[in-house]
């Protein structure tokens, strides 16, 4: 059985589920009950130094775009073969700076992540492994399809909860606030285009999460039944069977979905590029602002929508991770309820 836990520690709104959930709630041992409590003991303060490396990173975002606009301008204005050749080495060598950065956080990430698998791996394994239950095939089904299956995608979430929408939502701030410095309107049409993703991507993804965990019941009760069929020396029932077919059309529907959301998504950065060539040019033909300004937009728009898709799938993964999690718990508690 678990250690104790202080009926203290979980939130007032985690302390009702917990109470929902299994009458023997203190119990649930070395697993953390919420997500983000998790996250903190398997990362502590490696989320810090994960946040001030995508700091360092969004910090370089703006200023690519800002050397592009000048190079183009002095190309036509200056024809000054020397200011070029300054500002694309100076182009070349934030580019370079960032990429390295970018890529020491991503290995850091993929250190966290692991180390977060690691964490909840052996959490699940001090709760379950020594639990003696009645019905121990399907008891056996559930650890395995928690320790070995559902650990691997919340530890990986756990190397990019905080670093990921910080950078990016970083990237986006500074972007935007740099266009709207150079062109208050042309940016504010950028801004118009986006609009309409903040409320066709919430409804999509409570569809997805959903959707989701249906599946992860499924997978468990598929669990459950293989492992008490090689018990008994016994083919899978057509139970499991029906299950198998109930996760490809859950699977299938969460394709639909997501694949929908990007092709909506993907639609509205053309709109912005459609509209940025043509109040752009036309303002370009009557002398109301540079050529470079444009290109500099149409960079930016990029800039914009690489993350604004990565926080929309952050957002996607922190919903399916944390129904995930709280799936996880609530097997924790439900084994040592009947294990008691």
């Amino acid at each position: 059985m678990g250690r104790n836990r202080s009926q203290s520690e979980p939130q007032a709104s985690h302390w009702r589920w917990r109470r929902s959930t299994s009458p023997n709630v203190e119990n649930i041992g070395e697993t953390p009950f919420g997500l983000f409590d998790f996250i903190i003991r398997a990362s502590g303060w490696h989320q810090l130094g994960l946040a001030l490396l995508s700091g360092l990173t969004f910090a370089t975002a703006v200023v690519p775009l800002e050397l592009q606009r000048r190079i183009i301008n002095d190309t036509l204005r200056s024809h000054s073969a020397r200011d070029i050749a300054t500002l694309a080495g100076i182009y070349v060598a934030i580019a370079l700076a960032g990429g390295v950065i970018k890529l020491i956080m991503n290995l850091y990430r993929s250190w966290v992540g692991e180390s977060a698998v690691l964490h909840l791996r052996s959490s699940l394994l001090a709760d379950l492994v020594e639990l003696e239950t009645e019905h121990q095939p399907m008891r056996d089904g559930i650890k395995v399809s928690l320790i070995m299956d559902e650990a691997d995608p919340i530890g990986g979430f756990v190397g990019s909860c905080i670093s990921e929408p910080l950078l990016q939502g970083g990237i986006l701030v500074s972007v935007f606030g740099y266009l709207i410095h150079l062109q208050p309107l042309l940016a504010s049409v950028t801004l118009l285009v986006f609009s309409p993703q903040l409320v066709f991507v919430p409804l999509m993804q409570q569809a997805i999460n959903r959707r989701v965990s249906a599946r992860i019941g499924a997978l468990r009760q598929i669990s459950i039944g293989i492992m008490g069929g090689y018990r008994h020396n016994s083919s899978p029932s057509l139970r499991e069977s029906a299950l198998v077919e109930i996760v490809f059309s859950l699977n299938m529907g969460v394709y639909k979905l997501k694949f929908s959301m990007n092709f909506l998504m993907n639609f509205m950065h053309q709109l912005g590029i459609c509209a940025i060539l043509t109040i752009g040019g036309y303002w370009v033909i009557h002398g109301k602002t540079e050529v470079g300004t444009i290109v500099a937009f149409l960079s930016g728009l990029n800039q914009i929508n690489d993350p604004w898709g990565d926080l929309v799938n952050w957002f996607r993964d922190l919903q399916v991770t944390q129904t995930k999690y709280r799936r996880i718990v609530g097997a924790v508690l439900d084994l040592q309820a009947k294990g008691a």
